[in-house]
């Protein structure tokens, strides 16, 4: 598909009519930066901005990913990002945000009428960071998040005292390193679907979150689907969508059961 610049030019000259020329740039524009091709048409095609994954590269191609994309959108998530990576963010968009927890740079200005609710489970406080990478990415995308943190069933009454604030939701997030078992009993208490998260905490057994995956997987519990390890900005994601067709249809929470 070619560039923005090249469709306008089309446009200007009689080759290509505006209707054939919206139709581009909403289904296939981007910017050609060389290094990169930044889907500049995903917002209108998908309801969502492109996001940058930070790792892994090179300082002045992260910059100026990110200066284009704060030009395009007005708001840019940068996920798995290094303290060095904000830095470097930061002088070209002055306004970016770090946390360090979640290891995600934000820029523009917050969403602050956020919809539906989201929850955010936790097995143990070694998975904040990747719950904080989920509960800040629908945070980011407009939905309210409620934080349910170290409930991991090795103390089950935690996560049952919060069980009314669980069945509010619209998603669940169930996150959880170790045997992963947070998933299956998430699942069985909730009415709305479940994104399992593995992740890699744990011992040697645990083979970096390998066995908390094929736990989650082989849930006997219904409506759970499974994202990859430490997936928080994954779950985060989907979750999003998910919230976003409850908020759509005015979904009632506080209806009783069928």
């Amino acid at each position: 598909m070619t560039g923005t610049e090249e469709i306008l030019e089309k446009v200007a000259s009689g080759r290509m009519s505006v209707a054939e020329a919206e139709k581009a740039l909403r289904s296939g524009s981007y910017a050609e930066l060389g290094f990169a091709k930044l889907d500049t048409g995903r917002s209108e095609r998908s309801g969502f901005p492109e996001v940058v994954y930070c790792a892994g590269k090179m300082d002045e191609h992260l910059k100026t990913i990110f200066q284009r994309l704060y030009e395009n959108e007005g708001r840019v998530l940068g996920t798995r990002a290094s303290e060095h990576q904000y830095e470097i963010v930061r002088e070209v968009v002055t306004c970016a945000k770090y946390d360090p927890v979640s290891r995600i740079i934000t820029a523009g200005e917050p969403v602050t009428d956020k919809k539906g609710m989201i929850a955010v489970c936790s097995g143990g406080t070694s998975d904040v960071p990747v719950a904080e990478e989920a509960a800040q990415t629908a945070e980011f995308f407009g939905c309210r998040v409620e934080r349910i943190y170290d409930v991991g069933v090795s103390g089950l009454h935690r996560l049952l005292s919060k069980t009314d604030v669980i069945r509010k939701a619209n998603c669940v997030i169930a996150i959880a390193g170790m045997e992963g078992a947070l998933a299956s009993v998430v699942g069985g208490l909730a009415r709305v679907p479940v994104i399992a998260v593995p992740t890699s905490v744990g011992y040697g057994a645990n083979f970096e979150g390998l066995s908390a995956l094929l736990s989650m997987i082989n849930s006997c519990a219904n409506g759970v689907a499974v994202v990859n390890i430490d997936n928080g900005y994954g779950a985060g994601y989907l979750a999003t969508q998910i919230n976003r067709l409850a908020v759509g249809k005015g979904k009632d929470h506080e209806d009783s059961l069928s």
